[in-house]
C-alpha cells in the first residue's frame, strides 16, 4: 500500500539532508502523480541563474516521489540505472516538474517486479519556469525491485 501523503511528503523533502538544504517542495503527490518545485533562492550560481546541480535533484526526486505516492514500500523500493539532463534556457525562477506514471504502468510494473524481482520504467520530464518555459529536459531510467 502506498504511503499516506503526509509521510510520503517528508520523506520527499526531508528525508536526504542535500534534498532538504535545496529547499524543495512536494506541491501535489498523489497515486501515479507528482509535482515538485525547486526554488531559486539558495540555489543560485555563479551568474544568478539556477545551479545546475539544483536543476538535476529537481529531475531524479520525481521518481522515488512517485514511487511513495503509487507503491508499497513495504514490498519494493525503487533505484535510478541512468539520469540524463539536457539544458535548454537559464533558469531564472522557481522551477516546478510534473511526473506521471498511469494506473495501467504500476500495475504493470508492480506484476513484472513479482514476477522478475525488478520492473524497468523510463521517466521523460520536463522542467519548466513560471511562465510555463522548458528550461531543461530530463530522461530517467528507473527500477522497482522487489524486497
Amino acid at each position: 500500500m502506498p504511503l499516506p501523503v503526509e509521510i510520503a511528503r517528508q520523506l520527499t523533502e526531508e528525508q536526504i539532508a542535500f534534498v532538504k538544504r535545496s529547499g524543495l517542495k512536494a506541491e501535489v503527490l498523489e497515486p501515479g502523480f507528482v509535482r515538485l518545485r525547486m526554488p531559486l533562492q539558495g540555489n543560485q550560481n555563479h551568474i544568478g541563474s539556477m545551479y545546475a546541480g539544483a536543476l538535476f535533484t529537481l529531475a531524479e526526486i520525481p521518481g522515488g516521489a512517485l514511487f511513495l505516492t503509487s507503491f508499497d514500500a513495504q514490498r519494493f523500493y525503487p533505484i535510478i540505472k541512468e539520469m540524463n539532463l539536457r539544458f535548454r534556457r537559464p533558469a531564472t525562477g522557481d522551477i516546478q516538474v510534473e511526473a506521471r506514471l498511469s494506473a495501467e504502468q504500476i500495475a504493470q510494473l508492480e506484476e513484472q517486479a513479482n514476477q522478475q524481482g525488478k520492473a524497468e520504467y523510463l521517466l521523460e520530464l520536463q522542467l519548466t519556469d513560471g511562465s510555463g518555459e522548458v528550461v531543461a529536459e530530463s530522461r530517467g531510467y528507473y527500477q522497482l525491485r522487489l524486497r
